[in-house]
């Protein structure tokens, strides 16, 4: 039986207030948007509906569509609905609805609005919901990047990308509330198609208040017609604000701050031979991570072990990066292997006692969901390699909002480990460490990165962008 919160996940059940709702309908006509047909794909309890019916004198039809037959039937028995003969209310399923149908060849002014279902396929996979497309790859990931957690996606983005196919032949809107992450990957989409886009824009939302959502979301607006393809999207802090700033692209990649980005682009190069890494995999942090106390490790459950240190490492973890805490550490991590793939047997003679320790917990290891485990080498990790080993590092935590750079030598003659919520690179002598250091912490590097990174992202700070600096052409200008 699924419960209402899991019911309350599963469909990403954000009800949009009328306050809200309201002001995004008066925005859209202060746009010079006059639909002749409006459609709320996931209409709820009718708040955009009673919004739009009120601000859009100009549509002649607005269609509502909702699973819930709850709500469905709650907007039913509400007569504002009642009066106004233009309005449609469904009892639809948003995935199998024939939205080319609905949506028409004709030449009228299409809105599509709303606010779609706020959570991930994976939050759908943890509590085993059903409200899913059909599954395929639609970003088009191949190998480790589909499996290792890339092709996580939101639901939204899946929806908000049909409509920007269905619209393409038709002078029309969308505008839908969501998160600005999401937003972004939209634009992403239209500009790798090669897309009809005649204008986009961004307004910020606060979204604790309307939705006590602890993410950054917007208004996301798109107007489309049939020979526009202007590829940037303005950037407004507020439905209020007639201040914007604009991101687009450059070097194929989508800017966040086009001017500082114009300045630093020499420094710019996709194909760098600087190679940033992420720190080990495991997803068992009470069977692989440690606390010592004298000559005993104790795991994450408590347990306490007399183990030998030849697969043992210190480690550091994210928030030890961002905050500083690099030169000493309690933690360390068990390290199984030294190449991803690598056979693990050599354990069982090397360390007697740490082989005996992963038996003991091989039902734990053996219930990590990851695929990466699978078919793999008994009590496998993943992100290690000899560049692990290294006796000096360059880490940042990818998690944190600021450009923090660590410098990270040894730990008790032990090369430090990292978690995979950070980045590092590695050395294998302290002076090409400390002079890539000073680079990375140079201004120009920090505009460099500050003017690609999306600074309200789960993970602002991404490998693909640490890797486009070329440190060899920034070390002509700074060093």
């Amino acid at each position: 039986m699924r419960t209402v919160q899991k019911l309350k996940i599963e469909y990403g059940d954000f009800q949009t207030p009328i306050e809200l709702a309201d002001q995004v309908c008066k925005k859209l006509v202060e746009l010079g948007v006059k639909p002749d047909i409006i459609i709320e794909p996931t209409c709820g309890i009718g708040n955009f509906i009673e919004a739009a019916s009120s601000c859009f004198e100009s549509a002649k039809k607005i269609v509502g569509i909702e699973l819930s037959l709850d709500y469905f039937r709650q907007i039913l028995e509400e007569e504002k609905f009642l009066h106004d003969q233009r309005i449609e209310i469904k009892c639809e399923d948003f995935f199998q609805v024939d939205w080319l149908s609905l949506i028409g060849e004709s030449n009228e002014e299409i809105l599509v609005l709303g606010n779609l279902p706020w959570v991930t396929n994976s939050q759908q996979g943890s509590i085993g919901g059903v409200n899913l497309p059909k599954k395929s790859n639609f970003q088009n990931h191949t190998g480790l990047d589909a499996i290792t957690g890339k092709s996580n996606f939101d639901i939204s983005e899946w929806m908000l990308i049909q409509f920007v196919q269905y619209l393409q032949k038709h002078n029309s809107y969308l505008a839908m509330l969501c998160k600005t992450s999401v937003s972004r990957k939209i634009l992403n989409y239209i500009y790798s198609e090669k897309l009809n886009l005649a204008y986009c824009a961004v307004y910020k939302i606060d979204s604790k208040k309307y939705f006590d959502a602890a993410v950054e979301a917007c208004l996301f607006f798109c107007k489309f017609d049939s020979n526009s393809q202007k590829y940037y999207c303005d950037v407004f802090n507020s439905l209020e604000s007639l201040v914007c700033s604009r991101i687009g692209y450059s070097n194929n990649i989508l800017v966040r701050d086009l001017i500082t980005f114009k300045q630093v682009e020499n420094l710019y190069n996709k194909q760098s031979k600087t190679k940033w890494r992420s720190g080990i995999k495991h997803d068992c942090a009470s069977v692989m991570e440690f606390r010592k106390n004298n000559d005993y490790f104790i795991n994450g459950l408590g347990e306490s072990y007399e183990l030998e240190e030849t697969y043992i490492f210190p480690l550091i973890k994210g928030s030890s990066v961002a905050q500083n805490k690099t030169k000493a550490t309690d933690r360390y991590m068990l390290v199984t292997q030294s190449l991803v793939g690598e056979s693990t047997e050599s354990i069982k003679y090397l360390a007697p006692k740490t082989w005996a320790y992963l038996e003991k917990h091989e039902s734990l290891l053996n219930s990590r969901k990851s695929k990466i485990y699978q078919n793999s080498a008994r009590f496998s990790i993943f992100g290690v390699g000899s560049y692990t080993f290294a006796p000096w590092k360059i880490a940042i935590c990818g998690l944190y909002k600021k450009l923090s750079f660590r410098l990270v030598g040894q730990i008790n003659q032990k090369p430090v480990i990292f978690d995979d919520t950070v980045y590092f690179l590695s050395f294998f002598d302290e002076e090409s460490a400390y002079e890539s250091y000073q680079l990375l912490t140079s201004s120009l590097a920090k505009d460099f990165y500050s003017s690609l990174i999306f600074w309200d992202e789960k993970r602002p700070i991404k490998s693909s962008i640490l890797n486009s600096l070329n440190l060899a052409a920034l070390a002509k200008l700074v060093l």
